[in-house]
């Protein structure tokens, strides 16, 4: 059953809102996920300048889903959108290997903050279609996720562009949200 027909069979009234940020650097994938999770058209995706939000129907549940830019300029202002955050999504661009300190010390620096306190964490490990793609186990050694003890965490290996991996990050999303 694909996503759509999920969403579909879900319209009915929600139990709950939850909110959810959507984080990572630029070009890791994150408004081709939210427009994915909005069955929405990926053919003409633009580098976020601020943020978009969508409204989606999961599982009972209605997730209003907030993709802030990850431009270098933009990051210092990702603090202002923690407030009543449920589900910390944070995106990875699995092939680019340059940037992988980088987006380590920048998830680490999100989780650090007190907003964001015991919300639970996904990781997507996007691009795993690209040859020089970290696997998303691989991947959650480097980000050193094993050592996070204060939060439920997930990593999900995706592949945005073609849809594969996201609506099962949203299962997980929506079961440790039950499990609250």
């Amino acid at each position: 059953m694909g996503l759509l027909s999920i969403l579909r069979k879900l319209r009915a009234a929600p139990e709950k809102d939850l909110r959810l940020l959507l984080l990572g650097l630029d070009n890791a994938g994150k408004t081709t996920i939210l427009k994915i999770l909005a069955s929405e058209d990926i053919t003409q995706i633009t580098p976020t300048a601020g943020f978009n939000i969508k409204s989606v129907i999961s599982d009972g549940f209605k997730l209003n889903v907030w993709d802030i830019g990850g431009q270098r300029k933009i990051r210092p202002y990702w603090k202002n959108y923690f407030e009543n955050t449920d589900v910390l999504i944070y995106v990875v661009d699995s092939s680019d290997r340059k940037r992988l300190e980088e987006t380590g010390l920048e998830l680490y620096e999100l989780l650090a903050d007190d907003k964001l306190e015991n919300v639970p964490l996904l990781v997507y490990a996007n691009k795993q279609d690209l040859p020089e793609a970290l696997t998303a186990s691989d991947l959650a050694q480097a980000l050193g996720l094993p050592t996070i003890k204060d939060r439920a965490w997930q990593i999900q290996a995706c592949t945005a562009s073609q849809g594969s991996g996201v609506r099962e990050g949203m299962e997980w999303v929506c079961k440790s949200i039950k499990k609250k």
